[in-house]
């Protein structure tokens, strides 16, 4: 990996809600014209502004030899073992008006580092850059392009919008990002959100060498009340080069059941299908028959202990036999349970620390541990936030 570079240039951005408020993962909270946020005839918040975060966090791991310092490479948030580390952190500038608006967020830490790390060097340290601009003047309807956060999944980079510390195996593999052009539209209402999207590939600003057509993806969001949000969201295209022909066709689904009341739930499912690659024969070729299938659930809940703490919980299971997207080189392939117990605690309106215990269970060995390889794996996880 090539090392980040520190930004000097301070840009700005809205800072919104706070985290004991925060309704959905895909929003971030220091923005102000999130795509599921139905927009006004008149910007409210017109103008430029400025905001940032912070996130520092401690990790151990319990299972991995003392000399290991990075956690299972499956994962790329808090990835940093036994050492106080950033996570994330960036600076954003958001400009809004009726009819424009334009994000740009410069980052460091180890999501940019891990998540970045196929991408060119100019790039890495690039949060969020896009543009947009308002189709129509009496409805909630924009053209974005640019790189953004991804519209795929309830949870984000930025962990205090999301119900745990940690990411789900579900979120840690699949895109957090995308780069690109989007149509969003909100109707009046606030009830629907729908947006589709030419991409650039899956989690990619630099096209894939030897991919040489756009990718698709779409989301479909209803939240009949403030009690609950129900999302559909689809990627259509490949990760692989052209000459394999292996069209992946990806699908997240997820549930948001009472989330700001005392207590709540999350239900998340994603499930995805890459064909099988070209099998050659001599001088002759054809097209795979068949596709290799991972799929992962996970049940999220949380209870307001007070004003300012909940307690977390997590159940999930991935399950990627081909390795896919998770590759293990073992007989049974990624088949994973993962449990999580955490407590947050607002110190201030916009300061969180959160604790949290995971545990891994795999039907293979394929944790580093003391004495070679463990199919369980143990960690404490903790952490800092601020918003600014």
């Amino acid at each position: 990996m090539k090392k980040k570079t520190l930004f000097s240039t301070t840009i700005a951005v809205a800072m919104a809600a706070t985290y004991l408020d925060a309704a959905a993962q895909t929003t971030d909270t220091t923005a102000t014209s999130a795509p599921t946020q139905a927009a006004t005839q008149t910007a409210p918040n017109a103008g430029l502004t400025v905001s940032g975060y912070v996130e520092a966090y401690y990790a151990h791991d319990f299972t991995a030899p003392k000399t290991t310092q990075e956690r299972p490479g499956f994962l790329y948030n808090h990835r940093r073992n036994r050492e106080v580390n950033i996570n994330l952190a960036f600076v954003k500038a958001a400009y809004t008006s009726d009819r424009v608006r334009g994000n740009l967020a410069l980052q460091v830490g180890n999501y940019a580092q891990y998540n970045y790390a196929a991408e060119q060097t100019l790039v890495q340290n690039i949060f969020e850059a896009n543009a947009g601009v308002k189709l129509s003047k009496n409805r909630d309807l924009w053209l974005d392009a640019g790189i953004f956060s991804s519209h795929i999944g309830f949870e984000s980079a930025i962990s205090k919008d999301c119900w745990t510390l940690t990411r789900s195996l579900l979120a840690e593999n699949s895109p957090y990002y995308l780069s690109g052009a989007k149509v969003t539209y909100n109707t009046p209402n606030g009830k629907w959100t729908v947006l589709g999207s030419v991409l650039n590939g899956w989690q990619r600003i630099k096209k894939l060498d030897g991919y040489s057509g756009p990718s698709l993806s779409t989301q479909v969001q209803y939240r009949p009340s403030s009690k609950l949000t129900l999302n559909w969201s689809s990627f259509l295209g490949s990760d692989r080069p052209d000459s394999l022909k292996q069209s992946r066709f990806f699908n997240n689904f997820y549930a948001i059941i009472n989330p700001t009341g005392r207590f709540g739930m999350i239900l998340g499912f994603d499930i995805g299908a890459d064909r099988k690659p070209v099998v050659r024969t001599g001088s002759d070729q054809r097209v795979g028959t068949g596709s290799y299938v991972w799929y992962s659930p996970v049940v999220i809940a949380r209870y307001k202990t007070s004003d300012r703490s909940y307690i977390n919980g997590r159940v999930e299971y991935y399950n990627d036999s081909n390795g896919v997207i998770i590759s293990t080189g073992t007989l049974n392939g990624f088949k994973t349970v993962g449990y999580s117990l955490g407590y947050d605690y607002a110190i201030l309106p916009n300061a969180l620390f959160r604790l949290e215990g995971k545990v891994y269970d795999s039907k293979d060995p394929i944790f580093s541990a003391a004495n070679g390889l463990s199919a369980s794996n143990t960690s404490l996880t903790t952490s800092l936030a601020i918003s600014f």
